[in-house]
């Protein structure tokens, strides 16, 4: 989801009222001077241009590297894959379900990529990329796509390719040439989508075959009955915009009938509506409702429909909506879905990061304090784990680790320091940069986050990084004077497309009739925040912001924020609220009573287990009998979290040598045996090798090549903790296990677990990771290119620093024994060979901590055996140095950072040396300036 560029008025016009009109326009000609007002004021720490430069300047160099990739190894396929560096083609690749719906073999990247091109000030690409997607790009496949993703992204991408295409031709410097083949080209994609719409309620299909339609033979589609509410309410803002470009109205037609008919399925009593909805009937099929993951977008679009259109019912609905968002939803600062029936019930205790977004609609719609809050609480998520996890609970642990490089965080910190000026919000945007760099960035491009905790990579780079986050990130440092035009003239669409303001007065062939009231009395104090002038809402007081975010800085740390406190809010009056399922004790009379209510059963089993039976006919009330139901439900929840926080979370191999550096993480499964890496913050490294025989079910035929080293062998033949002892007794200093399953990947796979043999493990004291075939043949083949390849085996992966000071402590400890050897030799020759020897046998990565047995699970008897859990559940490991993950506890503090071993061992080596300081310092910092050489090479 993307923000508008600004509430910039005026752009309605036409038949808008003048109750209306005013607040648009004020908007208008305060949000940037606000900016530069309080940017400025003395005391705010304001960031200096030349630093803002210099972050401009960095996301463009950053947005090269990722575009220069996607060109060079991918185009003209959908996506590029960052970590084997060439292109996503759907139906080559091993399917991700539907995160596939979105590539339609139309050059999906390079088309989203157009107008963000435009944006940075870069011209010339862009001249060239419109001319290779008139020239190579087909839109006639046959190939079943997603409506809403096609709509967005591809549609929206050549709607805002148009736009910025002839606003170039104006100028006339660029695109003389240009005669509109974007836009006939947009049209073309319009009606093949427009067979999705085919349906008695107007509401489209989800997916549609771009060359054979829905109801055709060959569509292999046209089945589906349900779909999300954002899928069939995110169209108005492209269709209607291509009916304004083309004066052809069908397209605006059938995008207003999908909203309006979403808008009187809405549920009456509490004005919220639902996430998923029967095309067919219109009959609610999810009826949990929130602002992240199925809705978003739905409430984006009304409210800037109004401001595109100038239609006076779109802003009606959205305040509307507003009203019981923040009623119902918002709990300050979190923002929990609830049910659309029950509304004052929390359907959810987490929240997903797609609510990212939320902050910045918020600004356009003038409600400055909650976006702050709400941005603030995922500001803090972020500094804990680097980004934003795709789920996250109410007590801010992670519920799904992955991260796909979304936009929509960094879109409402560009909103925010447009309305706020404060500069505190560019030092947001600058950690964002770092992180990219630092834990994203990988030779091919960005690389996705498998899991936030490991730092693990995903072979993915969404065309959504390239339309969006480097849009975002430079426009949120550049000043007027570094755009070539006048980004207010546009409003951003969902993927940050944009779209010319001009449209509201061009081609209006619908009838603008207000039907919102038909079905509701509106308050009109809801719309008295309706984008007030920006220069009022921070009266003389440049530190308001601050002020309101000052409370929430230790949020995530030492807050527990309850999932629900309405009952209290109401002071006492009204009914209790309902006993939910981690609330429960069987010891406790009041709760027994409760469960009896909701018709629920308690069993006594004779292993001391309680079993829970409902009989909704035993219940006080149907009323009693649905909470009886919601708690069974939660219960059996609560109940499988429970057992997969029994499993292991995953670790990650990380390739630190040469040219990767560390940029390269791939996600492995752990071992219930050898040593818990959890428990050694510095991890097992060291160079890998392929042992003979390579099942490794047998002894080792190539001990000398193994030793001190990390072990490569295939999975199959013999149990897991078989293999470990072969290499560690052959002296390898940690294991990794490879899938014989060609085309196997943790991208569509859930994580293994490696199970012991069933009996004792205790003699296994080396790391053992499991990696799946995809994952393994990264290093199978960087081995092929580079020959020397080391890796580091953590529970979590490091940043490059860390990687860096690694490798200097080595070399320095390298030379230190060096220096005392030849010393050694000039005295006792024969002596110290044997000593030297002697120390060299010991493998450096062993361990004495072990695991113990008693809490693995129990072992299989099959050959390798293996425990399978779903990777999105995963709970934190005992890293609490890194990203500490403890049960809330209000008031805990956290405990401080160990230092590795490392560098505690490297003090011990400078208080024991006496070598002269002066020629290790010279042989250190040569060391220092060649790393930092390579460094600056690479980047």
């Amino acid at each position: 989801m993307s923000g508008a560029a600004g509430c910039q008025g005026g752009g309605g016009g036409g038949e808008r009222g003048p109750r209306w009109r005013r607040p648009w326009r004020l908007l208008a000609l305060g949000l940037l001077s606000a900016s530069s007002v309080l940017a400025a004021a003395p005391g705010a720490g304001a960031m200096s241009k030349e630093e803002k430069r210099r972050l401009g300047n960095q996301v463009l160099e950053m947005f090269d590297h990722a575009y220069s990739n996607y060109m060079e190894h991918a185009y003209p396929a959908d996506e590029l894959m960052p970590l084997t560096c060439r292109g996503r083609v759907r139906g080559q690749e091993p399917s991700r379900g539907d995160v596939d719906d979105a590539l339609g073999k139309f050059s999906l990247t390079l088309i989203d990529t157009l107008d963000t091109l435009v944006v940075l000030n870069k011209t010339k690409e862009f001249e060239e990329a419109v001319k290779k997607v008139i020239k190579d790009v087909n839109l006639d496949n046959d190939i079943v796509v997603s409506v809403f993703e096609t709509n967005i992204r591809v549609l929206g991408g050549l709607l805002g390719g148009h736009s910025v295409a002839i606003m170039l031709k104006e100028k006339g410097e660029h695109m003389q040439w240009y005669n509109g083949e974007l836009l006939h080209m947009a049209k073309e994609l319009g009606y093949k989508l427009l067979p999705a719409f085919n349906t008695t309620s107007g509401l489209p299909y989800p997916r549609v075959n771009l060359k054979f339609g829905v109801r055709h033979p060959e569509a292999r589609t046209g089945t589906e009955t349900d779909t999300c509410t954002a899928c069939a309410g995110t169209l108005i803002l492209e269709f209607a915009a291509l009916s304004r470009f083309t004066g052809t109205s069908i397209f605006e037609e059938y995008a207003r009938k999908a909203l309006d008919f979403i808008w009187e399925k809405r549920q009456r009593s509490s004005n919220l509506v639902g996430v998923t909805i029967n095309i067919h009937t219109g009959d609610w099929v999810r009826k949990d409702s929130g602002v992240g993951a199925g809705i978003d977008s739905y409430y984006e679009y009304l409210l800037k429909a109004y401001v595109l259109l100038g239609d006076d019912s779109f802003l009606e609905r959205f305040n509307t909506h507003y009203d019981a968002i923040m009623r119902y939803i918002s709990q300050p600062p979190l923002l929990l879905d609830v049910h659309i029936h029950k509304p004052m019930l929390n359907a959810r205790t987490w929240m997903d990061s797609l609510l990212a977004f939320f902050p910045g609609l918020q600004v356009l719609k003038g409600d400055i304090r909650p976006a702050i809050e709400t941005h603030e609480m995922l500001y803090q998520v972020i500094k804990k784990h680097n980004f934003l996890p795709e789920a996250f609970t109410t007590d801010f642990r992670v519920h799904w680790a992955q991260h796909p490089l979304r936009p929509e965080f960094a879109e409402s910190t560009y909103f925010l320091y447009k309305a706020t000026g404060d500069p505190y919000y560019l030092e947001v945007g600058k950690t964002l940069i770092e992180n990219l760099n630092k834990y994203a960035r990988v030779p091919c491009g960005f690389a996705a986050m498998k899991d936030v905790r490991t730092g693990s990579h995903e072979d993915r780079m969404d065309s959504f990084f390239l339309a969006e986050m480097f849009k975002y990130l430079y426009l949120l440092f550049a000043d007027k004077e570094d755009m070539i035009f006048d980004i207010e003239d546009y409003i951003f669409t969902t993927e940050a497309h944009l779209l010319p303001l001009w449209l509201s007065t061009t081609n209006q062939t619908i009838s603008k009739k207000n039907t919102t009231t038909e079905y509701t009395e509106l308050d009109d104090s809801n719309f008295d925040w309706t984008c007030p002038n920006t220069q009022i809402l921070f009266p003389n007081d440049p530190m308001f912001a601050q002020s309101i975010r000052e409370p929430l800085k230790n949020v995530v740390d030492k807050s527990c924020p309850r999932g629900i406190s309405r009952a209290e809010e109401s002071l006492g009056s009204g009914p209790k609220p309902p006993l939910r399922a981690r609330d429960f004790m069987a010891s406790n009379p009041e709760h027994l009573e409760i469960l009896k209510k909701m018709g629920v059963s308690l069993i006594h089993l004779k292993d001391g287990r309680v079993q829970l039976v409902q009989h909704a006919v035993q219940a006080a009330s149907s009323l009693d009998a649905e909470d009886g139901l919601r708690f069974m439900q939660e219960m059996i929840e609560l109940s499988s979290q429970q057992q997969k926080e029994q499993q292991l979370p995953p670790r990650a191999v990380q390739i630190v040598s040469h040219p990767f550096f560390g940029r390269v993480v791939l996600t492995a499964g752990p071992a219930q045996f050898g040593m818990d890496l959890s428990k050694h913050k510095s991890g097992t490294r060291g160079f890998v090798v392929t042992i003979k025989p390579y099942n490794g079910c047998s002894e080792i035929t190539n001990p000398e090549a193994v030793k001190e080293k990390i072990a490569l062998m295939q999975r199959g033949q013999c149990m897991f903790a078989e293999k470990a002892r072969n290499i560690q007794k052959a002296g390898a200093i940690g294991g990794i296990v490879i899938d014989d399953n060609e085309g196997s990947s943790s991208d569509t796979a859930p994580l293994f677990q490696m199970a012991g043999d069933g009996k004792n493990t205790d003699d296994i004291t080396i790391p053992m990771l499991f990696l799946f075939n995809k994952e393994g043949n990264i290093i199978l083949d960087a081995i092929r290119e580079y020959e020397a390849v080391e890796v580091l085996l953590s529970d979590k992966a490091k940043d490059r620093a860390t990687i860096f000071k690694d490798l200097e402590m080595e070399n320095m400890d390298q030379k230190l024994s060096e220096n005392d050897s030849h010393k050694q030799n000039s005295e006792e020759a024969s002596s110290a060979s044997q000593d030297v020897v002697a120390v060299s046998e010991e493998p450096e990565g062993e361990s004495s901590d072990v695991t113990d047995p008693d809490s693995l699970s129990p072992a299989h008897a099959d050959s390798d055996s293996v425990s399978i859990s779903d990777q999105d559940s995963y709970t934190p490991g005992t890293d609490e140095a890194s990203t500490p993950e403890p049960a809330c506890m209000q008031g805990d503090n956290q405990p401080q950072e160990q230092k590795t071993e490392t560098e505690s061992n490297s003090k011990v080596n400078w208080d024991n040396k006496v070598q002269p300081m002066e020629s290790i310092l010279a042989d250190w910092n040569e060391d220092i300036e060649a790393f930092e050489m390579m460094e600056k090479d690479e980047l």
